[in-house]
């Protein structure tokens, strides 16, 4: 195949390239400097990372990250990146808080767990490692048209997942202008421990020892396993607007289909507003989602290089057919401080909001008695919530222009009640805890 080179770097790709390497946006730029930057002999490029997430009393992971880039001499480049994570904790089951102590049967079906009065009952056995391995090849195709294709493939101790995905984008406007339309495709596997549970059907609770136990649990479950395949169409459109700034706009459309539900979560049936223990916990019931589900959004991200201080901020907007909508505000500000402390080093303070409405089919417990929705989930997680992180990185020049850098962030996530009627003692419980996490990661790139 006949390759094509540029003479030169132009005014886009040399405010990409900076940016980027200040900020960490290379999302910005995947195919868009392919075809902008000639290199003599194949060169290496390496970036590792690792991030540790915690969460108070709830889930930690701690995450490593090592990213390999070759770039050619006819400009081809070869990306490569292996991403391990440990995650151990609890984790909210879906059931609601009481004033008395409550009991739960483990996801495998092997023992049981209790929860004190007046606690979110979370679930201690959330155990995982993963391991992702992703390839992404990068040329040009033609002059002014850049094509990008990529494998994914991550395993996880209950979950398997392959994908691939493709991109093309074609300068114009003295490559001052770029459009550029993506797909991906991932096939998911689910072999949860325990099984697949049933929609809507009781969860056991007793004596696991007991000769029928085995038998009984399996009536509660549907299969071993499940997929699930998920189709994202990307389209973006990247412009420089001065020597200064840049700006890009995407619009995506994602189709996942198949099981969707989340094996883990179950809901709280409590007992209704007219009873004597209204909002007593009756039974403990499996979650059930629809089985496809449609997400959209727009997104804009402008990157504005002052005389020494880089600004970048984006603004998200998503929609889906589950009724959920979020609004994601996010921002950062490189700060240089020269060789302040003998060497180039630089801050970067970070800001993120996020906003979000619930699904139409989330509830935070059901009533006994009443008719079962079609259906229905208890997963914070699709409920209404705000949450923000602040944090702040600092990153300098080490070993002959080795970039070395530590970010602390502070995360808060709050759900908020989305619009239902708390029967009699779930007045008194906390439904809606606040999660607090703490952020930090290492990286070092060479």
């Amino acid at each position: 195949m006949m390759k094509y080179k540029t003479e030169k770097t132009n005014i886009k790709a040399a405010l990409t390239l900076a940016t980027a390497a200040l900020l960490g946006t290379s999302h910005l730029v995947q195919a868009n400097t392919a075809s902008t930057v000639s290199t003599e002999e194949s060169t290496w490029e390496f970036d590792s990372a690792f991030l540790f997430y915690s969460e108070v009393d709830r889930v930690s992971a701690g995450e490593a990250i090592f990213n390999a880039k070759k770039t050619f001499a006819d400009d081809e480049i070869l990306n490569l990146k292996l991403t391990i994570d440990a995650l151990t904790g609890a984790s909210a089951n879906g059931g609601v808080a009481q004033p008395n102590v409550q009991t739960f049967t483990r996801p495998s079906g092997d023992g049981q767990y209790t929860i004190a009065a007046g606690d979110t009952p979370l679930d201690d056995t959330f155990h995982d490692t993963r391991v992702q391995l992703n390839g992404q090849w990068t040329q040009l195709i033609a002059p002014n048209y850049t094509a990008s294709g990529g494998v994914h493939i991550s395993k996880e101790y209950d979950y398997l997942s392959l994908g691939i995905n493709g991109n093309i984008a074609f300068d114009f406007d003295r490559k001052n202008s770029t459009f550029s339309t993506g797909f991906s495709y991932f096939q998911d596997t689910f072999t949860p421990e325990g099984g697949i549970p049933k929609p809507f059907s009781s969860m056991l609770i007793g004596d696991s020892s007991a000769p029928t136990w085995d038998d009984d649990f399996a009536e509660t479950r549907i299969g071993s396993e499940d997929t699930k395949i998920t189709t994202d169409i990307l389209l973006g459109f990247t412009q420089v607007i001065n020597r200064r700034m840049i700006t890009q706009f995407n619009y995506s459309y994602s189709m996942v289909e198949g099981y969707l539900t989340d094996p883990f979560k179950i809901i709280s049936v409590v007992s209704g507003f007219n009873e004597i223990d209204s909002g007593i916990s009756q039974d403990y019931i499996y979650e059930s989602r629809p089985d496809s589900r449609v997400k959209q959004s727009l997104y804009a991200q402008s990157i504005y290089h002052f005389d020494r201080t880089v600004l970048d901020v984006s603004y998200r907007y998503m929609w889906d057919d589950w009724e959920i909508t979020s609004h994601t505000l996010d921002s950062r500000f490189r700060i240089p401080l020269g060789d302040t402390f003998g060497t180039e080093s630089y801050l970067q303070p970070h800001f993120r909001l996020y906003q979000q409405s619930a699904a139409e089919f989330y509830r935070p417990f059901l009533i006994d008695g009443d008719t079962l929705p079609t259906y229905a989930s208890a997963d914070y997680r699709i409920g209404e919530m705000t949450t923000f992180t602040v944090g702040l990185k600092y990153g300098l020049l080490v070993n002959n222009g080795h970039d070395l850098s530590f970010r602390l962030e502070y995360y808060r996530q709050t759900p908020t009640d989305a619009g239902f009627d708390e029967p009699g003692v779930l007045k008194e419980v906390e439904l809606y805890p606040t999660i607090d996490a703490i952020i930090a990661q290492i990286t070092y790139s060479f």
